[in-house]
């Protein structure tokens, strides 16, 4: 019997840059059991070749595409620790990780803005929900989720960390927590984890299909989920990022899981 072709996944990013991230989630999601492609404004896919996508990090989403922004503070929260063996592995990756990312990613997170790529993952996010195909959104990716089904973003986050420094790193420093009932906690099989950030935005306005399901203690929003559709989840954080962390390679598998079973035999 021959064997089932692996699903095949968009992964969308930057035309110059963003090339860490590119390879790290390529990686995850061959380990996933699933085959990626890249995706940028040069280099487009018609969307009805997926079976699934993940919309990469990257520069800020256009603020003309939502507008406004405000600020605000919420109470502190927990999380658990991490095992010795884990914080040994970490002492290999993340020095390897970080490297890559100033080698590799240096246009990606240019301030400006990439109008051409937003409206790219715009037109492929609707369509992707339109079809039902499970959508990933990493970091940027979670933001323009959140705009393309009718929220808003913060452009400013300073408001939020007067008391609490703000994190931006790729280790897993912050500490979140997640809606019990929800999707995103099954899959990583807790209700409080650390994650790395590397966003200088986020979620404002929640959009009418969306739901939080993580968020860090000073209230920032951390991970979303559609409230009708199988699989359609943003989280804020890099996953890609996090290759010894069996809970983040459970969000790869979890979307090739759901990709396979729209993927011809």
């Amino acid at each position: 019997m021959a064997a089932r072709r692996r699903a095949l996944i968009g992964v969308t990013g930057p035309d110059k840059g963003g090339l860490a991230a590119w390879w790290f989630t390529k990686l995850a999601v061959y380990r996933a059991g699933g085959k990626a492609i890249r995706i940028t404004p040069c280099r487009p896919c018609p969307p009805e070749r997926l079976q699934g996508l993940i919309i990469g990090g990257g520069a800020d989403v256009d603020p003309t595409l939502y507008g406004g922004q405000e600020t605000s503070s919420l109470e502190e929260l927990q999380s658990p620790e991490r095992t010795l063996g884990r914080r040994l592995l970490s002492l290999v990756l993340f020095p390897l990780i970080y490297l890559l990312r100033r080698a590799l990613s240096t246009m990606a997170n240019r301030p400006g803005g990439d109008t051409d790529r937003d409206e790219l993952e715009s037109a492929l996010l609707r369509a992707a929900l339109q079809r039902g195909l499970p959508v990933l959104g990493i970091c940027r990716g979670a933001q323009l989720l959140n705009v393309t089904c009718g929220g808003s973003l913060y452009q400013d986050l300073s408001a939020f960390y007067v008391e609490t420094p703000q994190v931006h790193s790729v280790w897993p420093h912050k500490p979140i927590v997640l809606q019990p009932d929800s999707r995103l906690s099954r899959i990583l099989s807790c209700t409080a984890c650390r994650v790395n950030s590397l966003h200088s935005q986020a979620i404002r306005e929640l959009a009418p299909d969306l739901r939080m399901v993580a968020w860090e203690p000073t209230g920032v929003v951390q991970a979303v989920e559609h409230q009708v559709l199988p699989f359609a989840i943003g989280v804020q954080w890099h996953p890609e990022y996090l290759p010894q962390r069996q809970d983040q390679q459970n969000l790869f598998r979890a979307l090739v899981a759901e990709a396979t079973r729209l993927t011809p035999p």
